[in-house]
């Protein structure tokens, strides 16, 4: 009973989850498939200019608690209509089920705040680096037009001649299904192990819980975020470690962004550097004690 019980609640989560879900994935491929058929190089040129703010844009959309806008930019991305930096900017700035969580905690609402816009100050700032640094490297990365292509192919949707609306349906129920039984074994496993298990594998660690939490905010489900907000609320962890574990959490993005995005060794780099920086900002905000000066 128990076990039919656990199985149960794995997949109506895993539904509720994909269903949140879906409208980004479908307005996402929506306005691939418009550039696919309608952009031509004027239309290029301004995506192109219009990605130079990428990084702040993809920043300040991860302000809200949904890992929806890290999912649809990891389908722009794959497409190649958004640069490496915009989607670093909206990884690393989504906050998942963190806010209402420390904000239904007591903790004062300014403070929460606080920590919110330092998280997407991050990662604005980093997104910004990395897309300097790749157009110092190779030039302005984005053709958006060959991308969509590439993905259609790499799909096998045979979606010319369809209607974009179709096309884009098409797409999203590819990807909601592969997100659908990701999410069911995620979850399933984490109500296996069990949420308390999984705080202990970080609690009252100083310099290797930050390195652990990361690792946990990488489980690309909601339950990261709201395993390392409790485990903080009850004083188990540092605020660096919150941090770390916070700032490389993107939910079901990842999921999106290893089913659309082939490549992966890149996907895997992604996943490292990613990682890496989460834990020096994590190391760094525990070393000039970031809680006390944010109030937290």
């Amino acid at each position: 009973m128990n076990l039919l019980h656990t199985l149960l609640h794995a997949a109506l989560h895993a539904g509720e989850e994909t269903l949140r879900l879906l409208p980004f994935l479908y307005l996402t491929y929506l306005l691939m498939e418009w550039i696919e058929h309608r952009a031509g190089e004027r239309t290029e040129a301004l995506i192109r200019r219009a990605g130079r703010v990428g990084p702040l844009v993809g920043g300040l959309f991860g302000l809200l608690p949904q890992c929806g806008f890290s999912a649809a930019a990891a389908g722009l991305y794959a497409g190649r209509v958004i640069g490496f930096g915009t989607l670093a900017a909206a990884f690393l700035s989504t906050s998942d089920e963190m806010l209402p969580i420390l904000l239904s905690g007591g903790l004062s609402v300014p403070a929460v705040l606080s920590l919110v816009g330092i998280k997407a100050a991050i990662a604005i700032a980093v997104g910004f680096a990395l897309d300097f640094l790749l157009r110092r490297i190779h030039g302005d990365p984005i053709h958006a037009h060959e991308g969509v292509d590439e993905l259609c192919r790499e799909e096998g949707c045979d979606c010319h001649g369809k209607s974009p609306f179709l096309s884009a349906l098409i797409h999203t129920a590819k990807v909601g299904l592969f997100v659908l039984i990701a999410s069911f074994l995620l979850g399933l496993a984490v109500e296996l192990i069990g949420e308390d298990r999984i705080g202990l594998f970080v609690r009252d660690l100083p310099v290797l819980g930050v390195l652990l939490s990361a690792l946990v905010g990488v489980i690309p489900n909601c339950a990261a975020s709201v395993i390392l907000s409790k485990l903080y609320l009850a004083g188990a962890i540092s605020l660096g470690a919150l941090l770390s574990g916070l700032l490389i959490g993107a939910g079901t993005g990842w999921l999106v962004l290893f089913r659309t995005h082939k490549n992966l060794k890149k996907n895997l780099a992604i996943l490292a550097l990613f990682y890496l920086v989460s834990v020096g900002c994590g190391l760094i905000a525990d070393a000039i004690s970031l809680g006390a000066l944010i109030g937290l």
